[in-house]
């Protein structure tokens, strides 16, 4: 065989392979149009006399109702979004995917943008941990830290005129520090540009490390938290094996003694925990969801937990470590509005305790 015949054999070969399918035989195309014929027509679609197509898992619970927000507009969520994007920023109402992010970062009419809160999330949008509950992307080695993100984060906050403003990060195990000392830097450049603005960092457990626990609870900041995320039992299941319940117990407790005036934690339900493990987790200070709870539980434990003495307890099915309501209350306290309501309600409650006993002395 010649080696003109061989080319040619070749590229006839490749031409066969690269046809995406076969012709169609004239007994293909008669069993389809006789399938056409006999189905449904346009007047059976527009009558809905057909038979329903349902798409996707029909299996998986519903959401409900009381879990579903409208979506998120006005002029102070797109201000807010627009200089984050400008800047190079994150918030973790984002990159987690919150529910509230409309209600937060929108003023309510006659408010002010001072009304809006938001959450931004400092040291990039990767985090070193895989919680189960989590939206946030992983990896081992994410992006080195941006070392005018600080700057960028105060500018931009000083400019958004807002009273209250939550900063959190992603864990960086991949940091010498964990990340203590750029969210240090940042909370000190925000009071420096705003003095005014209450800040809030919620931080991770910086591997336990107290120094660097220290060296953020003495940056300036008006609240520390730190969430628990569930009760004890449930922790190795829930959250990354590099987390523990006493570990975060020991950062918010640490954080108390260095002087912080406000502590705060959080705690998801609907995960398999049981009323007593709840109990036990007060007492003590992508995951697939067990239920859903319903609004009424939530207030039952809004009420236990304000009967055993916590300053604030906002608990509802779509409340966030970083919630607006809470944020707002804990503003009025640290700026002494909540003062003479507190003292109302201790006088309340000292006067009734005096009735209790006198009514045991008769």
């Amino acid at each position: 065989m010649s080696l003109v015949a061989r080319v040619s054999r070749v590229r006839y070969a490749l031409q066969i392979r690269g046809l995406a399918t076969p012709a169609a035989s004239s007994s293909a195309r008669s069993n389809l149009s006789e399938a056409l014929d006999s189905g449904p027509g346009l007047d059976d679609f527009i009558s809905g006399s057909s038979e329903r197509v349902v798409l996707g898992n029909v299996t998986a619970q519903r959401l409900p109702s009381f879990l579903k927000t409208s979506i998120p507009s006005g002029s102070s969520y797109k201000k807010i979004k627009n200089d984050l994007r400008g800047l190079g920023l994150h918030t973790v109402c984002e990159e987690a995917r919150c529910p509230n992010i409309g209600e937060c970062w929108s003023s309510k009419d006659g408010e002010g943008r001072s009304s809006a809160t938001a959450t931004i999330m400092l040291m990039g949008d990767t985090c070193t941990r895989g919680c189960r509950f989590c939206s946030v992307k992983t990896s081992r080695a994410p992006p080195p830290l941006d070392p005018h993100e600080p700057e960028h984060t105060a500018e931009a906050i000083s400019r958004w005129g807002l009273g209250y403003i939550v900063l959190t990060s992603v864990d960086r195990d991949d940091l010498v520090d964990g990340g203590a000392h750029h969210f240090a830097e940042t909370i000190m450049k925000i009071k420096q540009k705003a003095p005014h603005i209450l800040v809030e960092a919620l931080t991770g457990d910086f591997a336990g490390s107290m120094e660097h626990v220290s060296l953020v609870a003495k940056s300036g900041l008006d609240v520390y938290a730190h969430n628990i995320e569930t009760v004890e039992e449930l922790t190795p299941y829930v959250r990354d094996r590099r987390a523990t319940f006493r570990q975060s117990l020991r950062v918010l407790e640490h954080a108390k003694k260095e002087g912080v005036r406000v502590t705060k934690t959080s705690i998801m339900l609907g995960v398999g925990e049981t009323k007593v493990q709840v109990l036990d987790a007060l007492r003590a200070p992508h995951m697939k969801v067990d239920r859903y709870v319903e609004p009424a539980e939530f207030e039952e434990w809004k009420r236990i937990a304000e009967d055993m003495g916590f300053l604030y307890v906002a608990s509802g099915p779509l409340v966030r470590s970083s919630y607006k309501a809470g944020e707002f209350f804990i503003e009025n306290v640290l700026r002494g509005k909540g003062t003479e309501k507190q003292t109302k309600r201790l006088v309340t409650q000292a006067v009734s305790n005096v009735d209790i006993d006198l009514n045991s002395v008769a």
